[in-house]
């Protein structure tokens, strides 16, 4: 039974700037509308449910509701037992991490309404699935104040057809159960033949025409339809796991099976090196045991269910680590040109390198493409960057990423929800490790992927990594037509972008090397850590880099200052072997940095390398830095040159300053 209109009668949040007005609502204040009245922008995924939250799956999340706020002024039961139906804040709502426990949580807490003038795709479509109702309209504030009950219409306008639906049926579960009934129909794609770009190239192949003959493909579409898609991989991590098997279990019953389980992978990843880091307040918690259950709860699925899992790696009969973070074991062996891969994780955007259409979704997403293969897709404009030139020494993508980020068509929330299309000499002349920095960062600015198009460097890749014959992969390869529509087209000389760091807070902040100043004004901001690692900064190509800066180091009768730590981790045992062939691990280890297996680790606040004091600074290779983000400390993104002659010189600084 779909929705027609919503009561709201319970209080409105308004997560304002000031700490002081929103400690005031919690005690039970309530404010009047006030239009002028500045509300908190850009409130991550991380703030509405920290990494340790998340241990949690079910009903315990709406007790910590945004409890990663910035400033500590939301505490555990703050938002639940406050009475409030409806949570106002600034633009750029739930970015960051694609984790469904944010949205889960507030809905939880008791929340129906979630406003914002701009909302991150990712979060909306959760919100969508699980039933929060979402709007950009501030107008509605007024009204709802007034006790007027909203018509639902208020909620799908804008939204295509299968969105609607699932915001009508309450859910993506309850949509689906009609839809496999027979009860409501997609409508078909009927897009005319038209030149597409290369993302919709793809989508195009992949629509689902017939559910029951499992036919996909049509001759195109454009941005805004609306369809599922038939996916080639589906992943998930053990963060993500246990929730999308209890939602599994809860809407399709303990007897579901996963359909073609030979294209379903699972990763121990995330939480491998938990248990070195967990502050003692947590495990006073019981969240070690807690958390620990997650990978056990994943290792019990796959079982069931015939699925690979790439697991905890052991040493001389002692954990070391993990096989890989996904994203690079999806790059090393699972993803190949033109296919569609959907992940449990924000980061599924980093195989667009490999020429494919590879995204993040939430557990619930995942839970019905279990079953049914397919997810939901709303066709995105694509945003066109032309890189030209060349790189100059010592700057890497990561800066260019950096550099475009912090472009007004990113910090306004310009690019939420768009393909970002990377193309040009520039690109070409990179090699797969650096196009993978580009489109795994393409989601730091609100994106729905990244994309590259496929060539002769991804061809020679796959053969070499896989044994994979050339031809069978040229074959695969998908361009986009001549005269196909962008959004926009950006055009990035390359020789022009220097060193980049990313100020503490958001990936956005990025400003010249040259031109970073401290919170005092200092143009030297000594550090305490430096972190390279993650699946952006742990990549084959990121070890050349950190050996080169160290190498370079050691020659001059240099080594990591007195009082900082460097930590290098790998993106997988794979590139572990890699740098160990090419005799890095001896730099490394000369050098004084501290050498961590391959897990998401610091980049999370799980592992080797985070804070633990607010006073702390860290210049890190990871993708983003919201607050809490990799502890309480204050984290600066920057290249792997910069991390490694940083954790040298003792402050964020280059290679050249060695």
């Amino acid at each position: 039974m779909s929705v027609q209109d919503v009561d709201l009668p319970g209080r409105v949040l308004f997560v304002t700037e000031d700490p002081e007005l929103l400690r005031r609502q919690l005690a039970g204040e309530d404010l009047p509308w006030d239009p002028d009245r500045p509300l908190r922008a850009n409130i991550s995924t991380d703030e509405l449910t920290p990494g340790w939250v998340c241990y949690y799956y079910d009903a315990t999340l709406a007790r910590y509701c945004l409890v990663g706020l910035k400033g500590g002024v939301v505490e555990k039961d703050a938002v639940k037992g406050g009475g409030f139906s409806v949570i106002v804040s600034g633009p750029s709502k739930g970015c960051g991490s694609s984790r469904e426990t944010a949205p889960y949580s507030e809905l939880g807490a008791g929340v129906r309404l979630v406003i914002a003038p701009s909302i991150e795709k990712i979060y909306r479509q959760n919100a969508q699935n699980i039933g929060l109702l979402t709007s950009t309209d501030l107008g509605l504030v007024p009204r709802i104040l007034a006790g007027e009950r909203i018509a639902v219409s208020e909620f799908t306008r804008g939204l295509d057809p299968i969105s609607a639906g699932i915001v009508e049926h309450g859910g993506l579960f309850a949509y689906n159960k009609a839809r496999l009934a027979g009860a409501v129909s997609p409508p078909a794609v009927a897009t005319a033949p038209r030149p597409m770009t290369l993302a919709e190239k793809i989508l195009a192949a992949h629509v689902i025409t017939d559910a029951k003959e499992g036919a996909v493909g049509v001759p195109a579409v454009k941005p805004g339809d609306a369809f599922f898609a038939r996916t080639d991989v589906r992943f998930s991590h053990e963060y993500v796991t246990p929730m999308a098997e209890s939602l599994f279990v809860e809407g399709l019953g303990a007897e579901a099976r996963v359909t073609d389980p030979e294209s379903v992978f699972a990763f121990r990843d995330h939480l491998t090196f938990l248990d070195l880091v967990m502050p003692k307040a947590h495990r006073d918690m019981g969240l070690a045991s807690q958390a620990a259950s997650l990978a056990t709860v994943q290792e019990g699925f796959v079982a069931r269910h015939g699925i690979k899992l790439y697991g905890e790696v052991h040493r001389d009969g002692k954990l070391v680590g993990s096989e890989a973070i996904c994203h690079n074991k999806v790059i090393e062996e699972l993803a190949l040109p033109g296919q569609l891969v959907a992940g449990t994780d924000s980061h599924t955007c980093m195989a667009g390198a490999l020429g494919c259409f590879a995204f993040g979704v939430g557990s619930t997403d995942m839970a019905n493409a279990w079953l049914t293969k397919d997810v939901r897709v709303t066709v995105p404009e694509t945003a066109r960057f032309v890189l030209t030139g060349r790189l100059l020494a010592g700057v890497s993508a990561k800066d260019v990423m950096l550099h475009v980020l912090s472009q007004p068509f990113f910090k306004s929330g310009a690019g939420i929800g768009k393909v970002l299309e990377f193309a040009g000499d520039g690109v070409s002349a990179m090699g797969l490790d650096e196009r993978a920095t580009l489109t795994n960062m393409a989601v730091e600015a609100g994106g729905f992927t990244g994309i590259i198009e496929a060539d002769e460097v991804v061809v020679e890749y796959l053969v070499k990594q896989r044994g994979l014959g050339a031809d069978d992969v040229r074959r695969r390869i998908v361009r986009a037509d001549p005269g196909a529509a962008y959004v926009a087209t950006f055009e990035v000389d390359l020789g022009a972008v220097r060193p980049m760091v990313a100020t503490p807070g958001d990936p956005r902040n990025g400003v010249p090397l040259q031109d970073l100043r401290g919170p005092d004004g200092a143009a030297a901001i000594p550090i305490d850590i430096a972190y390279g690692g993650s699946c952006t900064g742990g990549k084959k190509a990121d070890m050349d880099m950190y050996a080169g800066v160290l190498s370079d180091a050691l020659a001059k009768g240099r080594r990591v200052a007195d009082g900082v730590h460097l930590y290098i981790q790998f993106g997988s045992q794979d590139i572990r072997r890699y740098a160990e062939a090419r005799g890095y691990l001896d730099v490394f280890a000369r050098a004084g940095a501290e050498l961590v297996d391959p897990s998401c680790g610091a980049c999370i606040k799980a592992g080797p390398g985070v804070s633990d004091s607010p006073g702390q600074v860290t210049v890190s290779a990871i993708n983003r830095n919201f607050p809490g983000r990799s502890g309480p400390g204050q984290v600066y993104l920057a290249s792997p040159y910069v991390v490694a002659a940083s954790a040298i010189l003792g402050r964020i600084g280059s290679p050249a300053e060695i």
